[in-house]
């Protein structure tokens, strides 16, 4: 068929077509049916039905290459952050039980370390050598109840929670998404949102795939992303508001050409209004969203129209999407979320699962009030707060710095900082007799976590407040950081 005689409707290819491109990284996109042929040598492995595939590694091709041959093998993908300290990492590794664990080459030594009992461990250069078993994979029924992947965040008892994401929660958040933004055949997504992140997949990979677009897989860097926009001519992506400061702050962001980009869909934590204000200013839609590991992760998104009229809120439900504000008090409540995209539950957690859930509902602990149908964020129920876009969780924090060598106990709480949006401020009692400094606290510390837990500031005190069922008083030592000059230093 040709373009000719056809009218005020010009043809267009499909992109249901082995040939359209469909994924790539710093070099030219490989297409559809390459993908699938590169899916199924992948697949022709010994990876069994259920089975736990982990990845250590940043955002790269074939980690989209890997998701998709675990999941039709009807096995489970468990992106792991590079970010973790090494016994974060280990601790993850335990709960998942991986039966293989690819790495990037940089992830090489960490992963060969961390390896101890997993079957198989390969890097990217060596995925495809490992087709003993021919070019077709065996046939796996898979339902929409099976799970297809496990995303770690850290748990308020100081242990991580694996949170399993069926075919159905993906399946559901990627029609959400598509029934929210235009996301078109043409498009040409840069994925910098990290993999080990709902994000990633979710609000921007998925999608722009099922609609046969084309994805970019980066690491992010301010300026390469830039540059990467430009050059490809990217139509859309996903960020925290970090990397949205970061890119309007490099040198290259005033004389960037930024015009083909169609949206540009943003959350984690409210963003600057100078921020926003600057991509504004070049002609960019930015779409805040408001959601979690637990959803897939998309609960709210705001549309062209309500982001332009209203940029402080986190917009509307999602299609498939139910919300509830609970114990509303001063017209705010905690959210509480339901619908076909929700996760299964903590893997190997029946007892956190339980608590987070009441009846299909998920208690999402953070406060929020409605206005003309809007959402808008106003505070964290749990203790939690978010720096740079990933979330942090006191009690995983105090539990480390209460097994160093000298501390008695301590508390974490998160300021407001106009890098990152929050950091840790940590109270610490110590043993008696102990003689630490604050910064051999975070010094120990940057073995044991990730750099973004690890707190900004550390604050001896005699004793930390509690009420008089014992349990600690945060609000006071907010309020005690509030007064604080800003001169004070971190061995107070």
């Amino acid at each position: 068929m040709s373009d000719q005689g056809t009218g005020s409707w010009p043809y267009r290819r499909s992109r249901i077509d082995p040939t359209a491109p469909a994924l790539g990284g710093d070099g030219d996109p490989i297409g559809y049916g390459e993908l699938a042929a590169r899916v199924d040598r992948l697949a022709s492995t010994g990876i069994r039905h259920g089975d736990r595939v982990a990845y250590l590694g940043w955002n790269r091709p074939e980690a989209f290459e890997l998701f998709f041959a675990v999941c039709r093998l009807g096995a489970v993908f468990v992106p792991v952050s590079p970010r973790l300290a090494f016994p974060e990492l280990l601790d993850v590794l335990k709960d998942c039980a991986p039966a293989a664990l690819f790495h990037d080459d940089d992830q090489r030594t960490t992963a060969e370390v961390a390896s101890g009992g997993i079957a198989l461990v390969c890097g990217p250069g060596g995925q495809h050598a490992m087709t003993e078993a021919g070019d077709t994979p065996p046939r796996r029924d898979v339902t929409l109840e099976d799970p297809a992947v496990i995303l770690y965040t850290s748990g308020t008892t100081g242990m991580p929670k694996g949170a399993v994401l069926s075919h159905g929660s993906l399946l559901f958040n990627t029609v959400n998404q598509l029934a929210h933004v235009d996301v078109l055949s043409t498009d040409r997504a840069l994925v910098i949102a990290p993999l080990f992140h709902a994000t990633g997949l979710g609000q921007v990979g998925l999608p722009t795939l099922f609609k046969g677009g084309s994805l970019l897989v980066q690491r992010f860097s301010a300026g390469k992303a830039l540059k990467t926009i430009e050059e490809r001519r990217i139509t859309a992506f996903t960020a925290v508001p970090t990397m949205l400061r970061m890119m309007s702050a490099d040198p290259a962001f005033e004389k960037a050409d930024l015009s083909a980009l169609r949206y540009v869909v943003h959350g984690g934590s409210p963003a600057d209004p100078r921020v926003v204000d600057a991509w504004r200013a070049k002609g960019v839609t930015l779409l805040q969203g408001y959601g979690m590991t637990e959803a897939a992760p998309g609960v709210t998104l705001a549309t062209e129209r309500t982001a332009a009229a209203e940029p402080r809120s986190a917009g509307v439900p999602h299609f498939f999407t139910d919300l509830s504000v609970r114990t509303a008090r001063g017209g705010a409540g905690e959210l509480w979320v339901r619908g076909p995209h929700l996760f299964t539950g903590y893997h190997g957690q029946p007892e956190a699962t339980a608590e987070a859930m009441d009846d299909g509902w998920f208690r999402t602990g953070d406060a929020v009030r409605l206005e003309n149908g809007q959402v808008y964020v106003v505070d964290r129920v749990k203790d939690m707060f978010i720096s740079g876009g990933e979330n942090v969780y006191p009690a995983e924090v105090e539990a480390r710095l209460d097994a160093l060598e000298g501390v008695r106990e301590s508390v974490v709480v998160g300021v407001d900082d106009a890098e990152w949006g929050q950091v840790g401020a940590a109270f610490v009692v110590l043993e008696e007799g102990a003689r630490l400094t604050g910064e051999q606290i975070r010094e120990r510390l940057r073995g044991e976590l990730a750099a973004f837990k690890v707190p900004r500031s550390v604050r001896f005190v005699p004793r930390l407040p509690r009420t008089p069922t014992g349990k600690i008083r945060r609000t006071d030592l907010v309020a005690r950081l509030a007064r604080e000059a800003p001169s004070d230093t971190s061995d107070t």
